[in-house]
C-alpha cells in the first residue's frame, strides 16, 4: 500500500556543512509543503548545490536535521532514495544509447518487470514529446531533448519529490518555457519540486516560494511578490501627450521626469491604497495622463539587494542588448 505523503515535502533544522576551515551551509532551515514548487536562489559558491546533495543522501550534514517525505534524512537514506528524484546540472543521458534504451536501463535500475518498464518508458516518451526520437542515439538530441530525456528518466521511478539542480543551464529561452510547463504539469500532478536556479525569471514563473541564500545562510524566504515588496523602488509611470501636461504633472505630484518619453514616475504604486491616493491626486490636480502603469521591483533587484550579486539571467540580458 502506498504510503500517503506528508503535508510538509521536506523540513531542515539547523543545516550545517563545513569542508576544513570553511563553511558552506550556516544553520539552514527550510519548512516546503508538498506539492509546491520551492525555489533555493543564490549566487555562485552559495551553498545550492550542498543543500541538494544533504538531502538526496550523496552527503552528510555535520550538524542539523533533516526530514524528506517523512523520512530522515541521517536515519533513513533507503527510504528517502527510493521517494525522490534528482536531475543535476548535468545531464546523465548516456549519448551511446537511444531515447528508448536510456528509459527502459533506468526502468531496470528501478527493478521494473520488462512489461512495465515498457509501459512506463512509453509513457514517459508520450510525456515528453519524444516520441519521434525514441530510436535515434541520445548524442544526436538537442540540449532542450536532452534535458527532456533527463527529465524523464528522473521521474521513472514515479518520484513524489524532484530535486531540479538548474535544470535549464544551457538552454535556448523557447526549450526553456517547455521546460517550465512540463514542471508545471508534474505539480499539478501533486509531485513537490525542489528547484535551484540562478535564472531569477524561472523562479518567478514557477515557484510558489522563493528562499535566497547567501554565504550558508537563508538571508530572505517569501512568495516572489512578497520578496519585491522588501525592496524600495515602486513607481507608477505616467504618460502624456504633450510636454506641457507633463510639466505640470511633474509639479503637482512630484517624482521623476522623463522628457524625452513625456513620462513622469512617481514614487509608491505598491499597493490599492497607494494607486488610489494617486488616482485621487490627479483628479484633484485636473490630470488626466494618456497611460498609467504600475511597476515594481525585480527579483533582479532583490538579489543585488540581497546577496551584493547580480543574477546570471541578468548579466545575459545585458550582454544580448
Amino acid at each position: 500500500m502506498t504510503q500517503p505523503t506528508p503535508r510538509a515535502a521536506v523540513t531542515v533544522t539547523g543545516l550545517r556543512k563545513s569542508y576544513g576551515d570553511h563553511t558552506v551551509l550556516d544553520g539552514v532551515d527550510l519548512d516546503i509543503p508538498a506539492g509546491t514548487v520551492f525555489a533555493l536562489l543564490g549566487p555562485n559558491g552559495a551553498g545550492k548545490t550542498t543543500v541538494v546533495k544533504i538531502l538526496s543522501t550523496l552527503i552528510g550534514a555535520d550538524d542539523g536535521r533533516a526530514r524528506v517525505l517523512g523520512h530522515d534524512v541521517a536515519e533513513e537514506p533507503d527510504a528517502v532514495r527510493a521517494a525522490i528524484g534528482v536531475t543535476g546540472q548535468y545531464s546523465a543521458v548516456d549519448g551511446l544509447l537511444t531515447g528508448r534504451e536510456n528509459l527502459m536501463l533506468m526502468a531496470r535500475l528501478n527493478r521494473q518487470g520488462r512489461a512495465r518498464a515498457r509501459r512506463r518508458t512509453d509513457e514517459l516518451l508520450e510525456l515528453f514529446d519524444l516520441v519521434d526520437a525514441a530510436a535515434k542515439p541520445a548524442s544526436t538530441y538537442s540540449g532542450g531533448m536532452r534535458r527532456r530525456l533527463d527529465l524523464a528518466m528522473t521521474l521513472v521511478g514515479g518520484p513524489r519529490l524532484i530535486f531540479l539542480d538548474e535544470p535549464t543551464t544551457g538552454l535556448d529561452p523557447r526549450s526553456r518555457r517547455d521546460m517550465w510547463q512540463i514542471i508545471r504539469e508534474l505539480v499539478a500532478d501533486g509531485v513537490t519540486v525542489f528547484l535551484t536556479t540562478q535564472y531569477l525569471e524561472e523562479a518567478d514563473q514557477l515557484a510558489d516560494r522563493i528562499a535566497v541564500l547567501d554565504q550558508g545562510t537563508i538571508v530572505a524566504e517569501g512568495t516572489a511578490a512578497e520578496l519585491k515588496r522588501r525592496i524600495p523602488g515602486g513607481h507608477v509611470r505616467l504618460r502624456f501627450a504633450e510636454a506641457h501636461a507633463l510639466e505640470s504633472a511633474a509639479q503637482a505630484l512630484g517624482g521623476e521626469a522623463d522628457p524625452d518619453a513625456l513620462a513622469l514616475d512617481v514614487p509608491g504604486g505598491d499597493g490599492v491604497a497607494s494607486l488610489r491616493e494617486l488616482l485621487d491626486r490627479l483628479d484633484s490636480a485636473s490630470i488626466t495622463p494618456e497611460e498609467l502603469s504600475v511597476h515594481t521591483p525585480a527579483l533582479d533587484d532583490v538579489f543585488l539587494a540581497l546577496t551584493g550579486h547580480r543574477s546570471t539571467d541578468d548579466h545575459a540580458r545585458k550582454a544580448h542588448r
